[in-house]
């Protein structure tokens, strides 16, 4: 992290939901890096107490399929900490049931919906009351690059998920941009988490199929994904909100890629 500056979510509470590995835990480090009071909401109550004693930040376990739970989250982070500055609403899950919609069953669909689309409506609406009476706050939502264009692969619930938390994003930073509160919505690339890694040790060549598409060649990291966090999340950001925040290394602005 050399050469970074620090102190920009200086008084700052966060919260980051998926946030004990991949994008989340890159971005629970860089918020309290920053000066952040984070509280995690994850369901890996093994690492979740290890990496909030890291951060000095507090861990709950949550299941953000569950309205008490999400709920309980941000009641926490206000009860110990005064405030909910940020929400980063990151919990996500790509699992291989979810294909081509000719072979995704519709337990397989709902389940993938539940967690990626209703549990950020659902960490929304818990945020949201607390930023309205403060006149200030920061929402950044995990949607995708497949958001915005097709996938080389289906995956029909997660792209169909995304395209959700996308739309939704635009509405709420339209609706409550008066109000003193942002929201935008992440979109990255594909990134070298363990979800992707799940993926090319069950099927490499489904997996190198993505990579074929990045201009850069190469998969984006969990810590370039929390910069474009940290500066959503940051008052640098101030005039940002509803926006399509692609983080991609230019996979959608491709035609084709050169090898």
């Amino acid at each position: 992290m050399a050469g970074n500056r620090e102190g920009r979510l200086e008084g700052k509470v966060a919260v980051v939901t998926g946030g004990c590995s991949g994008i989340g835990l890159a971005t629970v480090r860089r918020f309290a890096q920053e000066g952040a009071k984070v509280v995690i909401g994850d369901l890996d109550e093994v690492n979740g107490p290890t990496v909030a004693e890291e951060v000095g930040g507090r861990f709950v376990r949550c299941d953000v399929v569950s309205k008490a739970d999400v709920d309980a989250l941000f009641q926490t982070a206000k009860t110990e900490f005064g405030s909910v500055d940020i929400a980063f609403n990151n919990a996500g899950i790509s699992p291989p049931d979810d294909d081509s919609i000719l072979d995704t069953e519709l337990e397989a669909w709902r389940r993938v919906q539940e967690v990626n689309l209703t549990s950020v409506y659902l960490c929304c609406k818990a945020a949201l009351p607390y930023m309205l009476e403060q006149g200030k706050g920061s929402i950044i939502n995990t949607a995708s690059f497949v958001a915005v264009m097709g996938a080389a692969t289906s995956q029909i619930s997660y792209s169909a998920s995304k395209g959700g938390v996308l739309s939704m994003s635009r509405e709420l930073g339209v609706q409550f941009a008066r109000q003193g509160v942002r929201v935008n919505a992440l979109c990255p690339g594909p990134v070298n988490t363990p979800l992707l890694r799940e993926l090319f040790a069950s099927d490499e060549e489904r997996a190198a199929r993505r990579l074929v598409h990045v201009p850069m060649g190469r998969f984006g990291e969990p810590e370039e994904m929390a910069n474009a966090v940290l500066f959503l999340a940051s008052d640098e950001s101030s005039f940002i909100t509803a926006s399509t925040f692609l983080v991609d290394g230019g996979i959608s602005g491709a035609y084709v890629t050169p090898l």
